[in-house]
């Protein structure tokens, strides 16, 4: 058995989704696909594969033993690249997950940008408003905002990002400006959630986080939509600052309670371990980090409220 072929030919199962699929991108018959996965499980003694009705997905067994193969695969073609001197021009696919919103905004220009500089690498570009597993979903980058759980991925910082409450100018004036958290059961809020109302916002008093119940009057699915009713007037909104900071900046909204905020949310690139990173990933990286950071500072300043410009109440 030449390990090496039975290998890749793993790797492809499982980032194509089957055998049948495998075996048209290596452009082999599918038995010797076939044979080949069913010779390495032979040899490791375990099932690294399970089959659906509907694809073929790794056991939990298989999903490890694939995070580390696609890793070493991804190091020996760099180090080929390397060695016949192709390593200064980057080429290949790059999938990259990141919010709708922030990736449309922030993330999209990076990428225009970079692929305007790398004629030979490819971006499929996956915006979601939920975290995937990059290796199920063969990911090579994701924008994630919020705390991370412990993991084998890398994690590169590129900032923070407060989450702020805001209302247009006209409510506030009309309803008066809340001045603490416990206020808000007063006023008329809108959420943002994905499923079901938020009847409760979480703040930081003192040193410890609170809930505090709101009265909603809206629950939205979507933050643009929520920030288009705060916008109308309708009432109060808690969205991350980058999904308001067009009508932040347009002074169609005004932050409140920004001294009742809990910590900005880290803002990271992460990516799948490996003692070398693939050039199409490094250069990405190289070339948007710094793009981001910059972005995330400038939303971080625009957001953030004088006390002096304030208008009189």
């Amino acid at each position: 058995m030449d390990h090496l072929l039975s290998l890749e030919s793993f790797v492809a199962v499982v980032e194509s989704g089957g055998f049948s699929a495998a075996s048209r991108r290596l452009r082999v018959p599918l038995a010797t696909i076939s044979r080949r996965v069913s010779e390495l499980e032979t040899m490791l003694g375990i099932r690294l594969l399970t089959r659906t009705t509907r694809r073929v997905v790794p056991t939990d067994g298989g999903r490890r033993f694939f995070e580390t193969v696609r890793g070493l695969l991804d190091q020996l073609a760099e180090a080929e690249r390397l060695a016949a001197g192709e390593a200064s021009e980057p080429r290949g696919e790059l999938r990259i997950t990141a919010p709708i919103v922030f990736g449309r905004l922030h993330v999209l220009p990076a990428v225009t940008a970079f692929l305007a500089r790398q004629p030979a690498i490819d971006v499929q570009l996956v915006l979601l408003d939920r975290n995937v597993d990059l290796l199920e979903e063969h990911i090579d980058l994701a924008v994630r905002i919020g705390t991370l759980p412990d993991s084998s991925m890398i994690a590169l910082p590129l900032g923070h990002i407060r989450r702020v409450v805001c209302a247009s100018p006209a409510y506030l004036k009309s309803h008066g400006v809340p001045r603490h958290p416990r206020e808000l059961a007063n006023h008329d809020c809108i959420s943002f959630v994905s499923v079901a109302g938020a009847r409760e916002w979480p703040f930081r008093i003192g040193h410890a986080d609170r809930l505090f119940p709101i009265r909603m009057r809206l629950s939205a699915s979507t933050a643009e939509a929520a920030v288009d009713a705060t916008v109308s007037g309708l009432g109060l909104t808690r969205v991350l600052a980058y999904q308001a900071a067009a009508a932040i900046r347009r002074r169609q909204l005004q932050i409140v309670l920004e001294k009742f905020e809990q910590p900005a949310a880290p803002v990271h690139f992460v990516y799948p371990a490996g003692r070398l990173v693939p050039a199409k990933l490094r250069a990405f990286l190289d070339f948007s980090a710094p793009r981001l950071r910059a972005s995330l500072a400038a939303i971080d300043q625009s957001s953030s409220v004088d006390e002096a410009e304030q208008p009189a109440r």
